[in-house]
Order: C-alpha cells, then sequence, then structure tokens
C-alpha cells in the first residue's frame, strides 16, 4: 500500500495492485476454489491486508479445510464441531472472531446524557457527528479519546492518542484561566468539521467498501466513514489553529 500514492485514489491503479495479489495467491494456493474465495474481490486496502507469513499455505494442508459462511452463515455449534453449509465439521477447538463496533461501540455502551437527557446514542442514531473527533454538541464537557472524526485509525495510534490527551490536558488548563467550567462546541462548527471529513473520505475509495471503517460488520449500524482521512499532520495543524484562534468552534459558560 505504500509503494504508490494512488491506490486508495484511483480505480485503475486499484485494480492493478488487486490483480498482482490475486496473482501471488493463486500460485501458493493449490485448490483454485480455495484460492478464489481468499482472493480480494473488491477494492484492495479497504480492509486490512493480509501480511503473509505462511498463511497461503497453511490452506494446502490436508488437514485444513476453508468454508465460506458469508452468504450462508454457520447454522450451529454442534457436540464436536460445527455444522456450516449442510455439513459437518469436527474439531478439537473452537475460536470465535466476533468482530467489534469501532469507533462508536465502547462510547454507546455507557449511557452518556447530554442536554435535556438526550443519550449518545439517540444523538448518534444516523451515524456519529463530533467537533474534531474530540467533542459532541450537546454534551457539554466531555471529550472523546481518537473518537469518529479524528484520525485515530488511520494513524499509529499512540502517537494520536498522545496527541489528544496533550489537547485535552492543554484545554481543561485554558479554561481554569479563563475562570469557566463548561466547554461545548457549537453545533455550526461541529457540521462543518464533519462535511469537511466527509467530503476528504468521498475523494477516497476507502468510503466505497463495506467495511468496519463505515460500520459495515455491525447489523444495522449506520454506513458512515468515520476516521478522518485527511492524515496527522494537517489534523494537528487544524488542531492548533482551533486553539490559537481562542478555542474557535466552542462555547464556554
Amino acid at each position: 500500500m505504500a509503494s504508490f500514492n494512488d491506490l486508495l485514489l484511483n480505480d485503475e491503479s486499484n485494480r492493478t495492485a488487486a490483480d498482482f495479489v490475486r496473482g501471488k495467491i493463486r500460485e501458493i494456493v493449490k485448490d483454485p476454489k480455495t484460492a478464489e474465495i481468499l482472493s480480494p474481490t473488491n477494492i484492495i486496502g479497504c480492509k486490512r491486508l493480509c501480511v503473509d507469513s505462511g498463511y497461503w499455505e497453511t490452506f494446502n494442508r490436508p488437514n485444513v479445510t476453508l468454508v465460506d459462511v458469508r452468504d450462508e452463515p454457520i447454522e450451529r455449534v454442534t457436540p464436536t464441531g460445527a455444522r456450516a453449509r449442510g455439513q459437518e465439521y469436527d474439531f478439537d477447538c473452537l475460536v470465535l472472531a466476533t468482530g467489534f463496533d469501532a469507533m462508536t461501540g465502547a462510547l454507546l455502551k455507557v449511557d452518556i446524557r447530554g442536554r435535556g437527557g438526550v443519550s449518545l446514542r439517540e444523538k448518534w442514531s444516523e451515524g456519529p457527528k463530533t467537533y474534531l473527533g474530540l467533542t459532541v454538541a450537546g454534551f457539554p464537557n466531555l471529550f472523546t479519546i481518537t473518537g469518529p472524526g479524528s484520525p485515530s485509525v488511520l494513524t499509529n495510534m499512540l502517537p494520536s492518542i498522545e496527541q489528544h490527551v496533550d489537547w485535552i490536558a492543554d484545554c481543561m488548563a485554558a479554561l481554569r484561566t479563563r475562570g469557566v467550567t463548561v466547554i461545548e462546541p457549537e453545533p455550526e462548527a461541529q457540521e462543518a468539521w464533519n462535511e469537511h471529513v466527509g467530503s476528504v473520505a468521498d475523494i477516497t475509495l476507502r468510503s466505497t467498501c463495506s467495511s468496519w471503517y463505515v460500520g459495515a460488520n455491525i447489523p444495522g449500524k449506520p454506513r458512515v466513514f468515520m476516521p478522518y482521512i485527511g492524515g496527522l499532520p494537517a489534523y494537528i495543524e487544524r488542531c492548533e489553529a482551533v486553539v490559537a484562534n481562542g478555542y474557535e468552534g466552542f462555547a464556554f459558560a
């Protein structure tokens, strides 16, 4: 993904990369049907890539069977294994990879309520909206760490977390200096930031994919491209500009 700078911007370039990967998989995996199931069928790079360390060769082993359950889910777990696609499979261990509700799940598990008793779940019923991925209009003094609307999962998370924590700590110090106790983003500023997050996402192919970036792995979750894809340097520059302009876009009380 780092070899070319337009793989997530140009359909033709992305198809070239996808064809290369599919060809490599077919070279390694001996059974054509298995290789076909393993091969990416859509935009490559929308979902995390499998960096091979013997993974593909595993499917050549006689004791390994690949069962595609995307169209026909597992029917049931049995005393000796599982039943899928009308067939019984026996094994010793069952490892459950159940996925995760990225970006919003942890926040919505807590019954966070803002002004008027409105819950965050209600507020985000049509998709998450934040100002800078740090705050939410209608929820005074609520700060989110690498929340939706921030670069978060599209960056090295540790520096991104540190940047958020430092920004929040500096903000609290500034509030103390001002002698105020409440900070809240203005709805107009939040709307403008979300429009920017969406417009930047629309430039790339990532926004077209059924991935957890848009909540596709959670039934019923609104399809919104949640992270800010404009890059960490540009994001930090924006955060610093907000502070330099007297916490532009925020209301105090």
